[in-house]
């Protein structure tokens, strides 16, 4: 799609109170994923510090990469499971909280490491080793892969088990209204994104989820006042224990030095280190794809070794004030591509905004009873967008040659297959899989191959 603001775009070319919508539009898109993180991983983790933490995280990626990435970082998922080992074990708090530290730290320096790598060898070898052939299909298995996601949430956490390759799910009353919510959400979301004029096309997802959750009030308010449990969708209780200052991670972590040993030391390393080039190669892919709607190659310019820094340092960062290591989000770069808003200054003002909210509790909290159903409405759209750019990507490549036919293939089967593997403490994710997987199918079909075409 054509943008409507470049990346180079400056508040005064867009409208300041514009930029400061569109901010507000990028800052709900990030929200549910950037806080679920620390909810998942429990032990008093803060939602408030993780949001502080992308915002931080996001300022150092934005200085690393001078600009010129229309990139958020928020809380990474990846990095759940080494979270909890940092937990684990019966280790005191204040030593699980240094846990995260020390874990954000080795994460990153596998970044930095990698980045000094790049600076030195250039990035021909990664469109070597990793063509649109190889990238196309993981990027559209980035968004297949949370489509499960979406859609339970869009349906209230009701889906069941796998039944004949699908999901089974039983209608029930309270699904049914999320499902209507979501609905609501997502239709409004897609027809002020095709048929809206000006504003109402740039800010569809602010409007989407504010149909949605007047739906979901209007529920609500009724259940209350039949007290009918099923009408419920928004839990107003939130707001009675409001956090109003975030619990920030460092605060904890420095009480731990007194029960740190060499051991723990290598549990964590052991336990992070692994994801991290999981998370890479996922940086990659999420750098492709955005670099195919803003039409510039950002591995070119600002550069392969300055976003590996930037999300690295970046990681280091948000994991000190919030505990949780960062990434680049694809829900962030699908609302850049539905909205056409691909203005740098919107994400930084978007990491402002983040920090500031992080301490105004009634925001945070308010920000926090926005219904499930109605962000899974949202995420339809915003997957869906993911996995279709990815797809995008191979237009140019030949899938008559067989070469490419079964590379394309093999991705998109173990990815959607969800193929993770765990070894250990260390979890491959699908995506991880799919793409190694990838990686070395097209590199053993195209042995003594001198004529691809694969761009």
């Amino acid at each position: 799609m054509k943008l409507a603001y470049n990346v180079n775009a400056k508040p005064r070319d867009i409208g300041y109170g514009r930029v400061l919508l569109f901010a507000f539009q990028q800052l709900l898109a990030i929200l549910a994923a950037t806080i679920a993180v620390p909810a998942i991983v429990g032990n008093g983790m803060s939602q408030s510090a993780a949001l502080f933490g992308a915002g931080v995280g996001t300022l150092v990626y934005q200085l690393f990469t001078r600009f010129k990435s229309p990139v958020f970082l928020g809380s990474s998922f990846a990095f759940i499971g080494p979270m909890l080992a940092a937990f684990a074990g019966g280790v005191s708090m204040e030593l699980g909280y240094l846990g995260l530290l020390f874990g954000a730290i080795f994460a990153g320096l596998v970044y930095v490491i990698i980045a000094l790598i790049t600076k030195f060898a250039g990035v021909k070898w990664i469109s070597k080793l990793m063509p649109a052939v190889v990238v196309g299909p993981t990027v559209a298995i980035i968004g297949l892969s949370l489509a499960g996601n979406a859609i339970n949430d869009a349906v209230g956490g009701s889906i069941g088990a796998v039944v004949n390759g699908g999901n089974s799910w039983t209608m029930t009353a309270k699904g049914g209204l999320c499902l209507v919510c979501a609905l609501v959400t997502l239709f409004t979301v897609m027809i002020c994104s095709v048929f809206g004029k000006k504003m109402m096309k740039m800010i569809p997802f602010i409007l989407g989820i504010l149909a949605g959750y007047i739906v979901a009030t209007i529920f609500t308010v009724i259940g209350i006042a039949t007290k009918n449990d099923t009408l419920m969708l928004i839990n107003f209780d939130l707001f009675k224990n409001m956090q109003w200052v975030p619990d920030f991670t460092f605060l904890k972590a420095f009480k731990g030095f007194g029960d740190l040993t060499p051991a723990y030391i290598g549990t964590v390393a052991v336990a992070y280190v692994p994801v991290a080039f999981v998370v890479f190669a996922e940086h990659l892919a999420d750098h492709k794809n955005i670099s195919s709607i803003i039409e510039k190659d950002l591995l070119e310019d600002p550069g392969l070794s300055n976003t590996l820094l930037g999300d690295g340092v970046g990681s280091m960062a948000g994991a000190f004030f919030g505990g949780c290591p960062n990434t680049t989000y694809g829900e962030s770069i699908g609302c850049v591509a539905i909205s056409g808003n691909a203005a740098v200054c919107t994400i930084t003002v978007t990491a402002f905004m983040a920090i500031i909210a992080s301490f105004i509790a009634p925001f945070v909290t308010f920000l926090a009873t926005i219904p499930g159903c109605v962000m899974g409405g949202v995420c339809i759209s915003l997957y869906g967008f993911i996995a279709v750019s990815g797809l995008k990507m191979i237009q140019k490549v030949d899938l008559g040659d067989n070469r490419n036919l079964f590379t394309v293939s093999v991705i998109l089967i173990a990815g959607i297959g969800g193929m993770a593997l765990t070894f250990g403490k260390v979890t491959l994710t699908a995506v991880a899989c799919a793409l190694i997987l990838g990686i070395i199918t097209n590199l053993i079909l195209n042995i003594g191959n001198k004529n691809k075409n694969q761009d």
